[in-house]
């Protein structure tokens, strides 16, 4: 089978003597040797076999596969949460001394993790605007190990040029690239055909689609996935195998979801971008977007997320959330239900004002992560929250 959807939907882990058919569910924390003689060997690594299910289990090899299938990837590591696969990424590739090169526009505890935690081991960034390709190329030192990028960002929806940032690999080779691709999904992009390293994602989100379970997942070459297994087996950010199943089995319907996601999404854009309560509406695919022709190139539609700011500051934006009947108010996003989100408040009041305005956060930004709910539903409940909190 060559098309991607087959393969997704077709990848199981062996069947077991009961010949079941859909994958069950491998709830076991660990698993037998034959011998004496076999736990030997596979400790000493001349034999490969299941341990113990925070190393690996069934469901999570059946999740990996999957999703190195979508992104075109050799391997990968399933993790309990998406910025599990962020920190494990992260500290499996650098060391006290060297330097991380960063968009300004990460997600509020990546922001943490790079200006909080990374430098009491040693380990310094500098961030710069993702749109600035010089600006890139300035801020890479000798000692820089890795390019760390959200494409698109959260929640400004900056994108990125992928293909410029893998070039850069050309003159400094040291450089190890990692994309957070957790908003595009690898249904709408696939950064290592571009030539990144690593793609990672927050399960969480849309793989799931449910908002009912945690996880990450982070794939590439084999040679940097080995790398990342000591991170995974002895710091123990470990997806479970309930979580994993429930994961993989999302999966099935992954592209199906988010080509609704983007359907519904730029229709409530186009909606938004003429409406007098709304100062500006920022989504990949509104040809008013400042990147709009890079997110044709590398996006093959604009996703499920819409930013915009509503006129009044964070007063009218509170009460425009609080008007709100269907769509619901709470700091996830990428579920079946539309979410609204406050981001200035919520995910990124960890930033200064000065830091959340050169992300275009506002006190008037609002995230709304699209659902699958009938489109005229969605745009109803948002028109008449923002007519009530004029």
């Amino acid at each position: 089978m060559e098309n991607e959807q087959s393969r997704v939907i077709r990848e199981q882990i062996p069947r077991s003597e009961l010949r079941e058919h859909s994958s069950p569910l491998y709830l076991t924390s660990s698993f037998i040797f034959d011998s004496a003689e076999q736990g030997r060997a596979v400790f000493a690594q001349e034999e490969e076999a299941l341990v113990y299910s925070r190393y690996s289990n069934p469901n999570t090899t059946e999740f990996i596969n999957k999703v190195c299938i979508m992104e075109q990837a050799e391997a990968g590591l399933s993790f309990s949460s998406g910025m599990a696969a962020v920190f494990s990424s992260l500290a499996g590739l650098v060391r006290s001394g060297d330097h991380i090169v960063s968009s300004r526009a990460v997600f509020g505890s990546t922001h943490q993790l790079l200006t909080e935690l990374f430098p009491r081991w040693g380990i310094t960034h500098t961030y710069v605007d993702a749109t600035d390709k010089q600006g890139w190329e300035d801020a890479i030192q000798e000692n820089t190990k890795v390019l760390f990028v959200e494409s698109p960002s959260n929640p400004g929806l900056e994108v990125i040029d992928l293909k410029h940032l893998a070039s850069l690999k050309e003159k400094h080779p040291q450089l190890t690239l990692i994309i957070d691709n957790c908003f595009a999904t690898p249904h709408l992009q696939k950064p290592l055909t571009f030539g990144f390293d690593l793609s990672l994602h927050s399960a969480t989100k849309y793989m799931d689609g449910q908002g009912r379970v945690l996880g990450g997942v982070v794939v590439g070459s084999q040679e940097l996935i080995d790398q990342l297994t000591f991170m995974l087996r002895h710091t123990g950010p470990a997806l479970s195998p309930f979580n994993a199943w429930i994961l993989s089995k999302s999966l099935d319907t992954l592209s199906l979801r988010m080509d609704k996601h983007c359907e519904n999404a730029l229709a409530v854009a186009n909606f938004l971008e003429q409406h007098k309560e709304v100062e500006q509406v920022r989504y990949p695919f509104l040809s008013s977007h400042p990147q709009y022709e890079l997110a044709k190139q590398q996006m093959k539609a604009g996703g499920g997320i819409i930013t915009m700011v509503v006129k009044g500051g964070f007063e009218r934006a509170k009460n425009m959330i609080d008007s709100l009947e269907m769509i619901k108010y709470t700091s996830n996003l990428g579920d079946s239900r539309s979410i609204a989100t406050h981001p200035a408040s919520t995910t990124h009041s960890k930033l200064s004002q000065e830091q959340r305005a050169t992300l275009g956060i506002q006190e008037g930004s609002i995230r709304l992560s699209i659902g699958l709910e009938y489109v005229n539903d969605i745009i109803e409940d948002i028109d008449r929250a923002l007519l009530k909190s004029k």
